[in-house]
């Protein structure tokens, strides 16, 4: 009887002092990626879809991915920037999977930011915040090989990057 009493006292003990699981909520808004929207630069106010492009990390070999997918066909991509760092370098690929090699073009984008953690909850952790740079939010430059630059201008719509709801940068080819 004694050892049964014990035994339950041990089992109720060791339960009291479970705690609640912390799940983070995907609703949660934790750190936010950089949004951009494309512009014919004929018509600035008309969305213009990019057509294969395909955005390279600096020191990556594979594209960022997208859903599931690496090639961009469409007017609005997001793209994450660096937790641990105060730029980011992309290599912005258009066409990028057409056969005839002329008809690739890149440009490189650096993006500069200064980064503040902020913490959401105990179960999602902290976030980031960026805020790009106000003398020089980003530095547009041709590749390694020189073929002209698509990209014929960038706007920058919203420079705090605080969530992915609204348009920060707009580029305009």
């Amino acid at each position: 009887m004694k050892k049964l009493i014990l035994l339950l006292f041990v089992i109720t003990f060791s339960f009291s002092s479970c705690e609640k699981d912390d799940i983070c909520d995907p609703k949660t808004v934790t750190t936010s990626r950089l949004v951009i929207t494309f512009y014919d630069v004929a018509n600035s106010s008309v969305k213009k879809n990019v057509t294969d492009l395909k955005i390279i990390g600096e020191g990556m070999t594979d594209g960022v991915n997208f859903n599931g997918a690496t090639l961009i066909n469409g007017s609005t991509v997001s793209i994450p920037l660096k937790t641990n760092a105060d730029a980011t370098t992309f290599r912005f690929i258009l066409n990028a999977e057409n056969t005839n090699p002329a008809l690739i073009n890149e440009d490189v984008l650096k993006f500069n930011y200064v980064r503040e953690n902020l913490f959401v909850s105990r179960a999602c952790g902290f976030k980031t915040e960026y805020t790009l740079d106000p003398q020089t939010p980003y530095v547009h430059t041709d590749a390694a090989v020189p073929d002209q630059k698509w990209i014929q201008f960038i706007a920058v719509k919203n420079s705090i990057i605080a969530n992915e709801n609204e348009t920060h940068l707009e580029i305009f080819f």
